[in-house]
């Protein structure tokens, strides 16, 4: 687990110059569309974890599902947000062929950020982050994931935000981490209540 320190410090600093961490010329979204909260996205976080068990076995040491979509009561993109903790996110060969052979594509790698990996599953559409264990960053997402479940007030502030962030975005015809940026601030004042909560500041 890592400590609180590593939990309530987030890591900005851009990658190294020249770096991308677009796999393959994978493109940024744009046209940022937010929907109601759908019950249905349970069952295709359910759907979509029977799939990376089914691929991984026993590598797949823990998938969680995080993001909007896994608060009900807040709007979200209907993309499901998943945490996959692996032994070791940087030994891709270790996971991504099984994934890809059951129909995700890796999208994204950042070496200098946790080591992040990102795959997608237009079929099933998914976003799902591959960590390795003790990650600062999967632990916020589930400690994100259970305040805004607990916390209606910031629920609802969230879900304005997340509206406003994505009329913004289109209107300008900005990509997807454009609309993330818009939405930073709220983000990060809703965690650093969360922090407290926790005990963690």
């Amino acid at each position: 687990m890592p400590t609180a320190a590593q939990i309530v410090t987030f890591d900005d600093a851009p990658g190294p110059p020249g770096s991308t961490p677009w796999v393959d010329g994978a493109l940024l979204e744009t046209d940022v569309a937010i929907a109601d909260h759908d019950p249905a996205w349970a069952d295709r976080f359910a759907q979509v974890e029977s799939l990376v068990r089914g691929a991984l076995d026993f590598r797949a040491l823990v998938v969680e599902h995080v993001g909007s979509t896994a608060v009900p009561g807040l709007p979200a993109k209907p993309i499901i947000d998943i945490d996959l903790t692996v032994a070791d996110s940087t030994d891709e060969q270790a996971y991504v062929p099984a994934l890809t052979a059951a129909g995700f594509v890796l999208r994204v790698r950042e070496p200098w950020w946790y080591e992040h990996r990102c795959l997608r599953h237009d079929g099933l559409p998914t976003n799902l982050h591959v960590w390795s264990p003790g990650s600062p960053e999967a632990f916020r997402h589930r400690l994100f994931r259970d305040w805004l479940r607990s916390a209606p007030e910031d629920r609802a502030r969230y879900g304005h935000a997340k509206l406003a962030a994505a009329e913004a975005a289109n209107a300008a015809g900005e990509h997807v981490m454009q609309y993330n940026a818009r939405k930073q601030q709220v983000v990060r004042e809703i965690y650093a209540r969360a922090f407290a909560a926790a005990g963690l500041v």
